[in-house]
């Protein structure tokens, strides 16, 4: 057997081994950069994404209902129809706040989802359209500003201390479940069926992200280690209601495509350059 001929390279200090070690060190972290994970993510048939949105609809409205209820209890701790003689009223109140925006954020989620996964209609309904995708602002408005607005005007029902203390937690917590309830990336039953009938092939996003590529070499995702594939029907239904806008431009001038009726993420001219 012929032997592989092998190159010896004389070292004469341990400058030039530490540099090769270096070197080598940075090219096996720049090939970890480029390797991406791709993780396929399975889509969901119309009729298990109609049964699954109901689901969460259905759950929301209970959770909705119960941090109704808590905000109840909390009136009441306030007017002193309910008392416990081992809580101090400053401190139930605050529990009964505190209740109320977890069953408001998770209500607003679970229906933020339900959104994505079976629409509303916008045609011809736009203020209902706004109504139902924004209905977590609505309920947090609801679950918290009549118990602000209580406390801020009674008079003798809590002590100077305790008041500011209860309405600075009312606020935040108002502020924080208008925030986590708000859709800022609605999508409607028009724009994701438009989507499912042009996108046919797979389509990209990341954990975090609230947009889908349509090119796996996007620039925008060039420092994001793992991404999700699918269809455009489960990018939707995780979230992810608006195409890229270099995406969108790439694909329109590369393969003519039409995105008419698509959602397409707001952008400039200037960031193409």
């Amino acid at each position: 057997m012929e032997q592989k001929k092998r190159t010896v390279t004389r070292v004469e200090d341990g400058e030039k081994v530490k540099k090769t070690v270096k070197k080598a060190v940075e090219i096996e972290q720049a090939a970890e950069k480029e390797v991406k994970k791709v993780k396929k993510v399975e889509t969901l048939t119309k009729a298990e994404e109609k049964s699954k949105a109901t689901t969460l609809r259905i759950v929301s409205a209970i959770l909705w209902a119960f941090a109704i209820g808590f905000e109840v209890l909390g009136i009441l701790f306030l007017f002193k129809k309910l008392y416990l003689p081992w809580l101090p009223q400053m401190w139930a109140m605050i529990i009964c706040i505190v209740l109320d925006l977890v069953c408001c954020v998770i209500a607003a989620l679970l229906w933020k989802k339900a959104s994505h996964l079976d629409p509303f209609k916008k045609t011809n309904n736009k203020l209902g359209f706004f109504i139902l995708t924004q209905l977590g602002v609505i309920m947090a408005a609801i679950c918290f500003i009549p118990l602000i607005v209580l406390v801020l005007a009674s008079k003798d029902k809590l002590d100077k201390k305790s008041k500011i203390v209860v309405t600075v937690v009312a606020i935040v917590a108002l502020l924080i479940a208008g925030l986590l309830g708000a859709d800022f990336n609605p999508i409607s039953a028009e724009e994701k069926a438009a989507a499912e009938q042009t996108l046919t092939g797979d389509v990209y996003w990341t954990a975090f992200g609230h947009k889908y590529h349509l090119y796996e070499d996007c620039s925008s995702l060039k420092n994001s280690a793992t991404l999700y594939n699918g269809s455009v029907t489960a990018a939707i239904d995780n979230g992810r209601g608006e195409v890229c806008y270099f995406c969108a431009n790439r694909a329109e001038k590369e393969n003519n495509l039409d995105l008419t009726g698509i959602n397409v993420e707001e952008g400039s001219a200037a960031e193409l350059e």
